[in-house]
This record gives structure tokens, sequence and C-alpha cells, in this order.
């Protein structure tokens, strides 16, 4: 079985402007990887990120553990969000802002980080807010993936790994593993 890595053909900015916020990132595609650069601002929203295209078929990686991200983070603590269908006709995804199944990535400050992210550890959020329902991951159905930098952690509390100014993340990759 070959590992599946993911593609970052049509990947998007996804910034804190979307709430009001200020800060300015883009993300675009080179030759290393997927570049997000731009400005953090913390104030009235602090967070700017790249987020996949919604993803029709859904993917299922239901035969894997986890995903591993290969990233020169700036010794950032950044979160990583998977969306997937809920089993619920999706309900879920008529949650303003949805719901997300979110992982902190710590980096190192020089190089690269690589992150295994089980998917066993994601932890189901609506904007930086956690879910108390029992809701069930499902690796079948992955429908988007997202890389952020938020002043929030995933559990809505302050990200001791957060740093406003100039920033510049590179993903390397983003690949399955059993």
């Amino acid at each position: 079985m070959t590992i599946p890595r993911v593609s970052f053909d049509s990947w998007a900015t996804l910034n804190d402007t979307i709430m009001g916020g200020r800060s300015q990132a883009g993300c675009r595609l080179t030759p290393e990887g997927l570049l997000l650069e731009g400005e953090v601002i913390a104030d009235g929203g602090g967070f700017v990120s790249c987020r996949s295209p919604l993803l029709r078929p859904p993917l299922d990686l239901s035969a894997f553990s986890g995903l591993r991200l290969t990233i020169a983070g700036e010794g950032r603590t950044l979160k990583f969000a998977v969306a997937c269908a809920d089993g619920l006709m999706g309900l879920t995804e008529m949650i303003p802002g949805g719901l997300r199944w979110v992982m902190p990535v710590p980096t190192e400050a020089e190089g690269t980080t690589v992150a295994e992210i089980a998917f066993k550890d994601l932890q189901p959020v609506v904007r930086a807010k956690p879910v108390g329902l029992p809701l069930r991951f499902d690796s079948s159905a992955i429908t988007r993936l997202q890389v952020l930098h938020s002043r929030f952690d995933e559990a809505g509390s302050a990200n001791p790994g957060f740093r406003a100014g100039a920033i510049r993340i590179l993903i390397h990759s983003i690949e399955a593993y059993k």
C-alpha cells in the first residue's frame, strides 16, 4: 500500500480578518512546500492559516493511524486542524465556524520539525473552544486540513507558543502513517 501524501494544490489563506482581525498573511506553493508568510497581529483576532480546499470525495485514511507533518515553524506552537464528516448527516457542519479536530504542533526554533498527529489524540473544537459532546473522529471521511498559528490553544486558553509579528512557516509535507 502506498502512503498517501497531501497535495498542496488549491490551499488558501484564512486569517483573523474574517472576524475583524488585522493579521495579514498568505500561503503559496513553492518548490519546498507550502509557505505561510506575513504578519500576525494579536489584537482583534490573532491567527493566520493555510487550509486545503474542501475534499470531495472525502479522504479515506481509515487504514492509517495519523498524519505526519514536516514543517519549519520558527519555534512557534501551531495547530493542526482536521474536518471530517460526522455521521450525524452533516449537522456539525452547520455549527458556525464548523467543528474541527485539533492538535497542537510545537516546532523547533531552527530547522525542520517532524510531528505525528495521531487521529486518536485529536480534540473536537469550535472556534478554539472545546466541545463537550461525545463525538467520534472519522478518519474515513476527512473533508479539510488546516495549519494555523493562533494566540489560542486547542482548549481555548492562551497559546504559550504564540508570537505576534512577522511569520514564515514552511510546510514541507503532510502524509499518512501507519
